[in-house]
């Protein structure tokens, strides 16, 4: 089924649940409730606490309603009317007082009894299309995400055609739930978060050492493709931004210090209004485009806390992040590189991907006719890759169409990690210029680019596709020696010493502990690696091994096992 038309079923199932809800707490003010991705959710001001265990009494409520809901009536309606009709609910007024303000209709949908405030798209026959339903969790949620206004009830459930298709999102949610990177990352010692710095994220020695090889990684292809790396200001006087436009459509999403004295600085939140500075410094030439500037600047952004979600949606992260000026006809063949690119990046994790293209956006920045261009050349050259994509229609930035990369995971899950972004506007703001071979002055046009995404959220969900047992290259610890006695303790760190001078990262246990309790442990850390050396291994210079997932390797000779570890993580198996 296409997502248009699971979107429709899952909002409909939303007002099955307010329609539940004010079956059983009539005197409850309903807000809004919409589609999300895999399910839905209605945020509510209850007049009493409810708690987990009245869902499946909504939930029991919501299957005797359903069989009457045979299709939505639509119905138009005034903002008089319609505010008399809502006049003891708050939040519906301030609903119809801003659908009144932008001119639109206000449009009331009815199924079986129950009629709400809503612009539409629902199930053409939910008691049909609604095949099994369950409600999944309550939340406290602030009214529109803002910490200033009142804190509402928010329950999530999700639905399906069909009761199989259910049983298998709910056999996900419980592997999910084990691979949970909030909870794994501070098990692992990977990362943790403080309450005095909410959505950013402490990284420990071990997470410090997966951030630094995926850099590595990155930084290693990069130099190979040409790009140059730059550093550049955390804070920027607020001129650059409304220079770059950013000021008009993202200055709110952004932590500002305002020092007085007409000195206003926002701290930077993306990487571009620096990257056309940096071009513009000096005087280019043709002969230097393509010009490929790439970083990793920290940034950060003034997300709600309530959106807040581990490394999944933070305020301070870093972006793999690239900016590369180009000439009109060298846009393809840029753009045919970056796909290369992105094929190189993903195939190292094994992980499947496809493209999501976003178009034009109500807020756009510049003229219709540039974008036309620019939508007409990013829709062939994705035609032309043979990857499977899909049209968001209106989800572009306001400065240009963009191409995200949908990634899926080993439970199935789609996340949005990397964008390739086309950019007319922000070169002609920063009136940024080269020099053509006719020696005429020209405006180059810009490609944003990241391959990671955010390099939080990727680790994130690295986390979670490989349940934290990384692959060798990356795991934070490679081998994990386990002496059996005391005895062998020399040897162990002899051995150790060796690994780590052909650069193996290595932990050698020498706790006076039974073996089976270093063995346990060492596998709780997902180490991929263990070495148990006693009084054969040390007399005959080898070591006994075994993989994380139990597997018995028997005994190796040392150079032998260096081989075989240098080999794996020099492929990046």
């Amino acid at each position: 089924m296409d997502k248009g038309k699971m979107d429709n079923i899952r909002h409909s199932c939303a007002h099955l649940l307010a329609a539940a809800v004010m079956e059983l707490y009539p005197k409850t003010k309903l807000t809004i409730g919409p589609a999300i991705e895999n399910g839905f959710y209605y945020d509510l001001e209850f007049t009493q606490p409810i708690s987990e265990e009245d869902l499946p009494k909504i939930e029991d409520r919501m299957r005797k309603i359903l069989p009457s809901w045979n299709g939505f009536s639509k119905r138009e309606v005034n903002a008089k009317e319609a505010k008399e009709i809502y006049k003891d609910n708050p939040y519906k007024l301030e609903l119809i007082d801003e659908i009144e303000k932008r001119g639109e209709e206000i449009t009331l949908y009815k199924a079986g009894n129950f009629e709400d405030l809503c612009r539409g798209g629902h199930s053409e026959n939910p008691s049909e299309e609604i095949g099994a339903l369950k409600l999944l969790s309550l939340a406290g949620a602030y009214w529109r995400g803002d910490e200033k206004n009142k804190m509402l009830t928010r329950i999530y459930g999700t639905c399906f055609p069909s009761q199989k298709e259910l049983d298998e999102y709910l056999n996900m949610l419980e592997e999910a739930k084990k691979r949970d990177h909030k909870k794994l990352g501070p098990a692992l010692e990977l990362f943790f978060f403080s309450e005095t710095s909410p959505g950013m994220a402490y990284w420990l020695p071990k997470g410090t050492i997966i951030y630094n090889e995926l850099l590595k990684f990155w930084r290693e292809e990069h130099q190979e493709e040409g790009y140059q790396e730059v550093i550049t200001p955390i804070l920027n006087k607020k001129q650059l931004y409304v220079t770059s436009g950013h000021f008009d459509h993202y200055w709110q999403d952004m932590f500002v210090a305002d020092m007085g004295k007409d000195e206003v600085y926002g701290v930077k939140a993306m990487n571009c209004p620096n990257a056309m500075t940096v071009f513009g410094f000096k005087t280019r030439s043709y002969r230097d485009l393509p010009l490929r500037f790439s970083d990793t600047d920290p940034l950060h952004r003034y997300e709600l806390s309530g959106v807040l979600n581990g490394l999944l949606r933070v305020r301070e992260f870093r972006q793999d992040d690239a900016h590369i000026f180009v000439k009109e006809d060298q846009i393809e063949g840029e753009f045919k590189k970056l796909f290369a690119l992105v094929e190189k990046f993903y195939s190292i994790f094994k992980l499947e991907y496809s493209f999501r293209f976003g178009t034009r956006p109500k807020d756009f920045m510049g003229e219709e006719k540039v974008w036309d261009k620019a939508e007409e050349v990013l829709e062939r050259i994705l035609k032309e890759s043979g990857k499977e994509y899909t049209i968001e229609a209106g989800e572009g930035a306001f400065y240009g169409p963009k191409i995200d990369i949908l990634m899926k995971d080993s439970l199935g899950r789609k996340w949005q990690t990397g964008t390739l972004q086309l950019d007319f506007q922000q070169p002609m703001r920063f009136n940024l210029k080269y020099s053509d071979s006719e020696g005429k002055e020209k405006t180059p046009i810009a490609i944003h680019r990241v391959l990671y995404g955010s390099l939080e959220r990727f680790i994130g969900i690295l986390i979670e596709n490989f349940g934290g047992a990384f692959p060798l290259w990356i795991s934070p610890v490679q081998v994990a020696l386990l002496p059996i006695t005391d005895e062998q303790n020399d040897y162990a760190e002899k051995l150790a010493g060796k690994l780590r001078e052909h650069g193996v990262r290595v932990d050698v246990d020498l706790r006076n502990e039974r073996l089976q309790a270093k063995i346990r442990d060492a596998t709780l850390q997902k180490v991929p690696y263990l070495g148990i050396i006693g009084k054969k291994e040390t007399d005959e210079e080898s070591v006994s091994v075994r993989t994380r997932k139990g597997e018995d390797l028997g005994k190796i000779k040392v150079s032998d096992f260096l081989n075989k570890v240098k080999q794996e993580i020099d492929k990046k198996a």
